[in-house]
């Protein structure tokens, strides 16, 4: 069911997710990425260069832009959002303009291409599951958190994006689809995050630094398999108006064995400190992907250890002089 000759708009086309997407894609389609260069996984790198790649350095608060990128499109990725605990923390209202506001801006820029659009899919978050999602199925979305504190604008925002998406298809007939990303890491990861936060602590002789006591659990999802799991809701038929998780359960461990693993996979001589948490936490996180294997077929294939060789790997050609 590979998608051919195809016109692909991503949002985020320049982020970590969307960039390795636009690989998967590129040689068989044409993709259109719209990014702000928020966070940039794409300078320097051969997609940039790519014949059938065009990148185009936009915004999804300017809605004419958006049309305007997305008219001809066959299907629509929606990755671009801001994201990362420090960036919510820094600017609640930001995300909350960014993630509900464009959105919006993204899906009525569908609905003009409804005569050509065939999927439209939408990345929401694990973290609409609230702070303790064990085995969490995709209509399990709890209560997220108190009004007032600035970790649950991030997902509170996500959640309207899932109720718009959802909305707009009933509705209005566009087929949407929702993902909800668990946890993923791998090379090219840019912005925040404790894997990348790890390895480039241990690759640079700084101890691995734990905000809490190490005991959260997380499951980790290697971006090949997130990626995988995207182009499934792209293609199959039987995804439209559904909503599916997208992680790999046997890559859970708690924060203070990540450290320790990534600590033994990079040989280094370091530490692990732990610190005060300063923001509300998620306790634990581990998705229910039976429904993806189900309906899509999606099996995560790439375990713990081996993603974590492969991002130490890519970061060690970041930084020779460290390997």
């Amino acid at each position: 069911m590979a998608l051919q000759g195809k016109r692909i708009f991503i949002t985020g086309g320049a982020g970590f997710i969307g960039t390795t997407l636009a690989r998967r894609l590129v040689d068989e389609n044409e993709v259109i990425a719209a990014d702000n260069l928020h966070r940039d996984a794409l300078s320097g790198t051969s997609l940039a260069e790519h014949p059938n790649f065009a990148f185009h350095q936009a915004d999804i608060l300017d809605p004419d832009a958006m049309k305007e990128l997305a008219r001809g499109a066959t299907h629509i990725v929606h990755c671009a959002a801001i994201a990362g605990v420090d960036d919510v923390l820094k600017s609640p209202v930001r995300v909350m303009r960014v993630n509900v506001i464009g959105t919006y801006n993204v899906l009525e820029a569908a609905l003009t291409t409804l005569d050509s659009v065939e999927r439209f899919v939408d990345f929401s978050t694990s973290e609409v599951f609230g702070t303790h999602a064990f085995r969490v199925q995709e209509g399990h979305v709890s209560t997220i958190g108190s009004v007032g504190e600035a970790r649950w604008t991030y997902a509170v925002s996500k959640l309207a994006g899932e109720h718009m998406s959802h909305a707009y298809h009933d509705e209005l007939g566009l087929p949407a689809v929702t993902v909800h990303p668990f946890n993923v890491f791998g090379p090219g990861q840019i912005g925040g995050g404790a894997i990348r936060a790890f390895i480039e602590n241990a690759l640079e002789g700084r101890d691995l630094v734990i905000h809490g006591d190490g005991s959260q659990i997380r499951a980790w999802c290697y971006v090949d398999d997130m990626v995988a799991g995207t182009l499934l809701c792209l293609e199959h038929p039987d995804a439209v108006g559904q909503a599916f998780n997208i992680g790999n359960t046997r890559s859970t461990v708690t924060i203070y064995d990540l450290a320790q693993r990534i600590r033994r996979l990079t040989e280094a001589d370091v530490e692990i400190v732990f610190q005060p948490l300063h923001y509300a936490d998620v306790e634990l996180r581990i998705p229910n992907v039976e429904k993806a294997a189900e309906v899509l077929g999606f099996n995560a294939k790439v375990d713990l250890d081996e993603g974590l060789a492969k991002t130490i790997a890519w970061y060690r050609e970041r930084k020779p002089a460290l390997a």
